[in-house]
């Protein structure tokens, strides 16, 4: 599917000319300013409108861990600092520490700076009790059957996070729902991978049956295999992170860089309170961004701390930037598009603040080029075998020698100078 099948083609009938051809600057610029009139007219005049956080579970734990005390003592601000967090929960033993996570799963469960194995027990106690409220509304008769079968889904989405094994890092059943999961040991790697989804991302869809890794937790899980089956002496860790509000289609919100503000301070948030070990030093960082999860990495670019070495985007409908310096980042930045990929459909413009700006794959954005070889489509880019999922590893380790470059940047594999 196609930008235009997904929208209705403004110019349908008429076909665009050859790049290069007289006047086709102007022909783009007014295809692209049609776009955004065919956005605002199926979608409304919306692209200012607020988002306002659901009053739900979460909104409640927080006002009850608010108004508490632990131990004689006032909880602390669940927007301190993670190091002010963190010795407060060092002051804790075990036992007390099991006990907040029990009492408060879902503040405990997305506290920055609380220990991270702590979390991971909070929110399987959070995914308990929101599976539990979804069984009794699969047969509340009060719910459309509609209602009832959106019961059902989650009920089955939460039984699935809560299997053995799993470490999920943030969890939010509120609204669509938020979520984080975590690959691998996240105390003692070396170098942590964050893969950014776009469009569509909430906890129904954090996870797929069919076509796993189209869905942040397969993409996740692919790309830490890739990992470690390349450089298995390197201590790796992979992040699914579906723990901002993505846009829901195609709509005014996908075209505009409302949402993807929201997820870029909860982005540069993750990355600056990454857990470190006491005897390590601080982790490497890369970000993997898809489509418009790109645009979150885009707008966050400019605040994330040193730590973060690389920036990849696959499928991007651009970083709200002209050009790589002007992310405002020291860390490399890598793009890749298959030529499958309907996403090269969409005009890369910035008008009336609708459309992301430059192509990253464009050869004067000033990324460097990755082949995408393999992938098929918007979704391929994180399947095992693929020339794409390769390079996405080898960023991820930092071994940038062995990377493969598009044909379009031959030069993209020279070594870039430590960071």
């Amino acid at each position: 599917m196609t930008y235009f099948s997904a929208l209705g083609n403004p110019l349908s009938g008429s076909g665009l000319p050859p790049s290069g051809a007289p006047g086709s600057t102007a022909w783009r610029a007014l295809l692209a300013l049609a776009v955004v009139l065919v956005l605002l007219a199926t979608t409304g005049w919306t692209a200012v409108r607020k988002h306002h956080a659901d009053a739900g579970p979460r909104a409640a734990a927080l006002l009850a861990w608010e108004k508490g005390s632990f131990a004689g003592r006032p909880l602390p601000d669940p927007d301190a600092s993670a190091g002010r967090v963190s010795r407060y929960f060092a002051r804790l033993d075990a036992a007390q520490r099991r006990t907040l996570a029990e009492r408060y799963p879902l503040v405990v469960g997305n506290l920055a700076g609380a220990p991270v194995k702590l979390r991971y027990r909070a929110n399987h106690t959070a995914l308990r009790q929101a599976r539990a409220v979804e069984v009794k509304r699969m047969t509340d008769e009060r719910l459309t059957d509609e209602g009832r079968q959106d019961a059902g889904r989650r009920m089955h989405r939460f039984s699935s996070m809560l299997a053995d094994g799993r470490q999920i890092l943030a969890f939010d059943p509120t609204g669509r729902g938020r979520a984080a999961e975590v690959f691998g040991d996240l105390e003692h790697a070396q170098r942590v991978s964050v893969v950014v989804p776009g469009v569509d991302t909430d906890l129904l869809t954090f996870e797929k049956s069919a076509r796993a890794y189209s869905a942040p937790a397969g993409m996740a899980r692919a790309l830490q295999n890739q990992q470690r089956a390349e450089a298995p002496g390197v201590r790796t860790a992979t992040i699914a992170w579906a723990d901002y509000t993505a846009p829901v289609g195609l709509g005014v919100d996908a075209a505009s860089g409302e949402l993807a503000q929201g997820g870029a301070v909860r982005l540069n948030r993750l990355v600056r309170t990454l857990p470190v070990a006491s005897d390590e030093a601080a982790p490497k960082v890369s970000l993997f961004c898809h489509s418009y999860g790109s645009v979150v990495c885009g707008l966050a670019a400019g605040r994330l701390p040193h730590s973060v070495t690389d920036i990849a985007v696959a499928g991007s409908p651009g970083m709200r930037a002209d050009s790589a310096s002007e992310l405002g980042t020291g860390a490399h930045v890598w793009a890749m598009r298959d030529r499958d990929d309907w996403i090269a459909d969409v005009p890369h413009m910035d008008v009336g603040g609708l459309g992301h700006g430059a192509d990253p794959v464009a050869d004067g954005f000033g990324a460097r080029h990755l082949s995408a070889a393999g992938a098929v489509g918007h979704t391929g880019y994180f399947v095992p075998h693929t020339r794409s999922l390769h390079n996405l590893a080898a960023v991820g380790t930092g071994s940038y020698g062995e990377v493969t470059c598009a044909p379009s940047d031959p030069e993209c594999s020279f070594v870039p100078e430590p960071h």
